[in-house]
């Protein structure tokens, strides 16, 4: 009997140590590998009907992206979850591997939600492992200079070397369209996407940045500002770890203010915008020791499922009204700038701040004093208005050819119908006027800003096969942020279109001239054209080669589709021959 006893203590001192994550069991002080991190969660589900491990797609490192789904009724179906009035809340952990603070405490809040009989009735928590596969696997201890801990580390690049948080329409990996996919299957009403921070040094260990209130559909915003920010904010103070907005300094120090960040869609939040979900990046504070940051983050993701438990109706009735909106909603903003005359005070704990000596250099150099804490109210602009806003069209037509675009929209749940046959139809097309392109890559892209468009109504061809996109979907922020090229993630600025910028054909001078020479005899409009660009523009008079191509830009010989985006505008409601 008695060794009976004690071979039942073994085996349950085995089993708990096997529910012990890699991070619990290093002491706190490393981070789990990808391999183990899949290894545990195989093994947490084992036995456990009200959890599954699922895959999706691949990633640019050859393996599918993983989703734990954790649901008190067993059931998995992400349609028959929103059927039977559920919240799903999503955390992605991550995108940057050498910010692991969220894989670790991911997988203890999953164990502890499993093994302590906690996963919420009305909340179907879904957790992706690790976004950045490819990262993980380039584990070093160095690539995070200014950072304490852990031992080691995946790296900020993926194995194309691409930021992830920054490709979140314009999709160049395989991991971006498995989490669109993810995404897009399971609608989430609240995402928290985990990460670091870098910057100043201060007292605080966790801190936070929301969907920017301004961006977000008001119905939402209001319960954010109101009600969710408050409360994590009251929670986390309550567990010893008192937040403050994500320190965006305007100076060198804290002292100067800060600002809101404004996610534009490129980024995981600014994309979950366009779908009306609330986002969060906690960004916990680098210098802080890990074991700290893991434990604020497992705290912080804790309030989460208790608050959208607690606020699950009010939440899928906001995001219904907010659909509801977005849906009719006839104006977009596609740009914005920060008001710089609306200004809040907060209380700000932070460190003093110096200079001394460098001892690399000998010049004067920052560093922050620990031994000299202090509070100090410091000033916060986080008010962004509109710089550019668009009135949506009935719809967008795409030739079938930009399957790319096609392809996106389709994974993002916008509903697109086929011509049924050839038909002209009257359209607005945007000429593409000027633009300007970044002169350095910037994540694989000359990146394309300030448009400017020279909209003209044309009535033009299209064929079976092409596309109408109506402009009255839940989703019509994506469909508008996209599509239109002045947006400032469109897939224009993306380089998506950049064909349409070179001309296929031209001429030769030395015939060309002939021909100019009898186009000005036959048309007068086009002679005082171009005499009245001669008498207002003295280096274009005395420019030979110039007049005789302003002849050709404005003749018949000149192509038409030359800097003519792709996707026109249907601005009448007519009726169309669709499948």
């Amino acid at each position: 009997m008695k060794k009976y006893f004690v071979l039942c203590f073994l085996f349950l001192g085995i089993k708990v140590q096997a529910q012990k994550t890699p991070f619990e069991l290093s002491g706190k002080k490393e981070t789990t590998t990808y391999t183990a991190a899949i290894a545990y969660y195989q093994n947490l589900v084992k036995g456990c009907p009200e959890a599954k491990l699922l895959s999706y797609g691949s990633t640019d490192f050859g393996k599918p992206l993983h989703l734990l789904v954790l649901s008190k009724d067993k059931v998995f179906d992400p349609a028959a979850i929103r059927k039977s009035n559920k919240r799903i809340l999503l955390i992605n952990n991550g995108i940057h591997p050498g910010e692991p603070e969220g894989i670790d405490a991911s997988m203890m809040l999953a164990r502890d939600l499993i093994k302590g009989n906690k996963i919420p009735k009305n909340v179907v928590i879904a957790i992706i492992p690790l976004y950045n596969i490819d990262g993980s696997f380039n584990r070093t201890g160095t690539s995070r200079a200014n950072q304490n801990g852990p031992v080691a580390y995946g790296f900020r690049g993926n194995s194309k070397n691409l930021d992830l948080n920054r490709d979140f329409i314009k999709t160049d990996s395989k991991n971006s369209a498995a989490f669109q996919l993810i995404f897009n299957t399971w609608q989430p009403e609240i995402f928290v996407d985990t990460h670091t921070s870098n910057g100043a040094d201060y007292q605080y260990v966790m801190t936070l940045i929301p969907t920017q209130k301004d961006k977000l559909n008001g119905i939402l915003s209001d319960y954010l500002t109101q009600t969710l920010v408050p409360d994590l904010y009251k929670r986390m103070e309550q567990q010893g770890y008192p937040m403050i907005p994500y320190v965006n300094s305007i100076g060198e120090t804290p002292e100067s203010g800060i600002t809101g960040f404004i996610e534009s869609p490129r980024y995981s939040t600014g994309y979950t915008t366009l779908h009306n979900t609330i986002g969060f990046m906690p960004e916990t504070h680098m210098l802080k020791s890990y074991d700290l940051r893991v434990d604020a983050t497992y705290k912080l993701l804790q309030a989460y499922v208790d608050i959208v438990a607690r606020d699950a109706s009010v939440i899928g009735e906001n995001k219904q009204k907010a659909d509801a909106f977005v849906a009719a909603q006839q104006e977009f903003p596609l740009d914005w700038k920060l008001n710089k005359s609306e200004v809040n005070e907060l209380q700000f704990k932070g460190f003093e701040a110096g200079q001394k000596p460098s001892e690399v250099s000998g010049a004067d150099r920052l560093y922050y004093d620990r031994s000299k804490p202090y509070t100090k109210t410091i000033k916060e602009w986080n008010k962004f208005e509109p710089a550019i806003t668009v009135q949506k069209p009935i719809a967008y037509i795409i030739p079938k050819a930009w399957d790319r675009v096609i392809n996106l929209l389709k994974l993002n749940g916008v509903k697109l119908r086929e011509i049924k046959a050839d038909q002209k139809i009257a359209v607005e097309s945007y000429y593409i006027g000027d633009f300007k392109t970044g002169t350095r890559p910037y994540e694989g892209h000359y990146l394309h800003s300030a448009v400017k468009l020279n909209p003209v109504k044309q009535n033009l061809q299209y064929y079976a096969g092409d596309f109408v996109v109506y402009v009255n979907q839940p989703c019509n922020r994506y469909i508008v942020e996209t599509l239109e090229p002045q947006a400032t993630d469109s897939y224009f600025n993306w380089n998506f279109f950049d064909s349409i910028l070179d001309m296929k054909e031209h001429y030769s001078a030395y015939v060309f001239e002939d021909t100019a020479a009898e186009l000005l005899k036959k048309n007068p409009d086009l002679k005082a054209k171009l005499e009245a660009k001669k008498a207002s523009d003295g280096d274009f008079a005395k420019n030979g080669p110039a007049q005789l191509d302003f002849v050709y830009k404005n003749s018949d010989y000149y192509e038409k589709t030359h800097n003519r985006y792709p996707v026109a505008r249907l601005l009448t409601d007519v009726q169309l021959d669709l499948k």
